[in-house]
């Protein structure tokens, strides 16, 4: 048990600001990490949720919270990143989806990682879900798994014998059991953002894959999802 005169394990999570990145914060401070969170502004479409992020970090206290600059637009290749690609609205389908972000988690979780070694850290947090999600292959189990040993390969950290933990506590979680996770945790969903293309009045569009997959997942909990969406 974490006393007052026992120093906390860090952690690094990956915080987007989203409802799955904000449960997984509050699982690892549960977990006895003193988390810092780190959070990319990629210039998405859906800026909105750095300050979901910046406020979920307040929230919960966080040791620190860094916002990186990383301007993925100058790539495009995504709804997300290329405001001339429109967010589609018809449902979750099979494929993957056009906001699919090239290589983000990678991209993201190499960033994180490099914060964890410099803080001496061993653990990373990161929100994937393999289960309710819109088959972006960089949130498989495979993926996690392979993150963990390309760690332990590229970095002095594991070099020298000491492994990185990559913890995904709700891989295998469907939606509904995140909304209620965040219920026990008592946290306040209405803080994360999910909406990949906010309204100009500032609603959710209600109707993207994202914002689809979190009204299903908080209507089978039977919790009430307090995000005030446009449709």
């Amino acid at each position: 048990m974490i006393t007052p005169d026992t120093p906390q394990k860090r952690a690094v999570v990956l915080l987007s600001g989203g409802l799955d990145s904000m449960v997984s914060a509050a699982l690892a401070q549960e977990q006895g990490y003193s988390v810092n969170a780190l959070t990319i502004d990629y210039n998405q479409r859906h800026r909105r949720e750095l300050d979901a992020a910046r406020d979920v970090a307040a929230m919960l206290g966080v040791e620190r919270h860094v916002t990186l600059p990383l301007d993925l637009s100058l790539f495009g290749g995504s709804a997300l990143t290329d405001l001339s690609i429109a967010v589609p609205k018809d449902g979750v389908g099979p494929d993957i989806p056009i906001t699919y972000v090239p290589a983000r988690n990678l991209v993201f979780l190499s960033l994180t990682l490099a914060w964890a070694e410099a803080l001496g850290a061993h653990d990373i947090f990161i929100g994937v879900n393999a289960l309710d999600y819109s088959g972006y292959p960089d949130c498989r189990p495979e993926f996690i798994a392979s993150f963990a040993e390309t760690a332990r390969l590229a970095t002095k950290t594991g070099a020298e014998g000491a492994p990185f933990t990559i913890h995904a506590p709700l891989q295998f979680l469907g939606k509904a059991d995140i909304a209620r996770e965040a219920a026990r945790l008592g946290l306040d969903p209405g803080r994360s953002w999910s909406c990949y293309d906010p309204q100009p009045d500032g609603l959710a569009c209600g109707t993207c894959d994202s914002c689809r997959l979190r009204r299903a997942g908080f209507h089978d909990a039977g919790i009430e999802d307090p995000t005030p969406y446009a449709a």
